[in-house]
């Protein structure tokens, strides 16, 4: 069932064009009533996502999440289907799958055996002489279907709204970039490992744009970059630069070319001359595959991407797809994946996963610095009132020849979609 919308007055964005002044309100992080209002207008309206293809290998293949509030029961039939499922038994209620993920034909509900099969049709139940005839084929008794699935090539996503604009719709200009992703591997791409999860105690826009934001790297990562810096080899010769895309509906990214490796044939010395010859192959395969100007974007420039509301996909050093939903206004839950090509060199591998762990994991360079960030703008917002009621995002307004990297276009672009949404629901 969706979320109630309460009314509520509250400030809105102020987006002063002419004047390069965007400011957000303090009140849209610390608010319960506008928390609230954020789940009945964004997280149960828009498209979410839920999995990457590649975590469900084979018929019988599963995972549960928790997806907005919910649990989820995301499975591949016998068929081979992708099926998303409200994990909660329709005869009580309780959870039908306890377990993270594996492989089973069939789901038991340990209350009271009802037993369901991966597509969520009820199977079997226990005494069933005490049910009237038809009673297991009753459309209620059976698990329910989230109202949406859809699927951009290996990413799936579901919406709980059963009406509303279509997956390639709402993925807009967004949607390229995926496919840009997917195009690292010619055999596909692959989650490697399970889940990264952690925990911030700050509000969920603050990582929506900490995630896309090119601003904060110098300061905030200096330690890294200095690290870098002193690591022999770690560093090419190529300069930090590009510029921010507004891909719609709420989605943008930086896209910039950037002076560190990736696996996916931006050599550095680091690797050696035998990982020289290994990254040009790749390089090589790359423009016969997808023509000269795609492969030198694919690996050569680095980018953050937010799908709005929550989905982030940074395809730096290594490529992390991460989601994260909010418990509370200052509460939020994330998960990480790390994603790379099927056919990837084992030495190779050991490379996208020490980028990985060493800047982009929950014990990283980066995610220690960007959570203590997030939580002391937390903490300072109980300053917030009359004197201290907005947040400024202007930087890059007034720039001729378009965004910078390290502007806030990408952040006013999901603030933009915010506001619609939220001003949508009061309406």
């Amino acid at each position: 069932m969706l979320s109630p919308a309460p009314r509520i007055d509250e400030p809105s964005i102020i987006n002063d064009v002419r004047n390069g002044r965007f400011l957000v309100p303090r009140q849209a992080f610390t608010d319960q009533r506008i928390f609230e209002r954020e789940y009945a207008a964004i997280f149960d309206r828009c498209w979410l996502y839920l999995g990457h293809a590649s975590e469900l290998p084979e018929p019988g293949s599963f995972v549960t999440r928790r997806v907005a509030r919910r649990p989820i029961l995301f499975t591949r039939d016998k068929a081979g289907e992708f099926h998303a499922l409200f994990n909660t038994c329709p005869h009580r209620g309780a959870m039908v799958c306890r377990e993270r993920n594996g492989k089973s034909p069939a789901f038991m509900c340990m209350y009271h055996g009802w037993t369901f099969g991966s597509d969520g049709h009820l199977m079997a139940l226990p005494g069933s002489s005490g049910y009237p005839a038809g009673f297991k084929t009753d459309p209620q008794k059976q698990m329910v279907h989230v109202p949406r699935l859809g699927r951009h090539g290996d990413f799936f996503f579901i919406s709980f709204a059963h009406d509303g604009e279509d997956l390639a719709t709402y993925l807009a200009d967004a949607g390229d970039y995926l496919n840009l992703v997917a195009e690292h591997s010619q055999s596909g791409m692959t989650v490697v490992g399970g889940t990264q999860e952690y925990a911030i105690r700050g509000n969920w826009k603050l990582l929506a744009e900490n995630s896309v934001d090119g601003y904060h790297a110098a300061c905030t990562h200096s330690t890294y970059l200095d690290y870098l810096k002193n690591a022999n080899g770690a560093l090419g010769a190529t300069p930090l630069a590009g510029g921010g895309i507004d891909l719609r509906n709420g989605h943008a990214v930086i896209e910039y070319s950037a002076p560190w490796g990736r696996p996916i044939a931006n050599w550095v010395p680091l690797w050696g001359e035998e990982g020289k010859s290994e990254i040009e192959a790749i390089y090589g395969a790359l423009q016969a595959r997808l023509g000269a100007e795609r492969a030198s974007r694919l690996a050569t420039k680095n980018r953050n991407m937010i799908i709005f509301p929550n989905l982030v996909v940074n395809d730096i050093m290594a490529i992390t797809v991460r989601t994260f939903f909010p418990l509370a206004p200052d509460y939020l839950e994330v998960n990480a994946w790390a994603l790379a090509p099927r056919e990837e060199s084992e030495w190779l591998r050991k490379y996208r996963l020490f980028n990985f762990t060493e800047f982009l994991g929950p014990g990283g360079f980066a995610t220690p610095d960007d959570v203590e960030a997030i939580e002391k703008c937390q903490s300072g917002y109980a300053a917030a009132g009359q004197d201290a009621a907005y947040n400024d995002i202007s930087k890059g307004m007034l720039r001729d020849g378009g965004p910078s990297y390290d502007d806030e276009m990408q952040m006013r672009a999901f603030w933009i979609e915010w506001d619609k949404r939220m001003k949508a629901a009061e309406a």
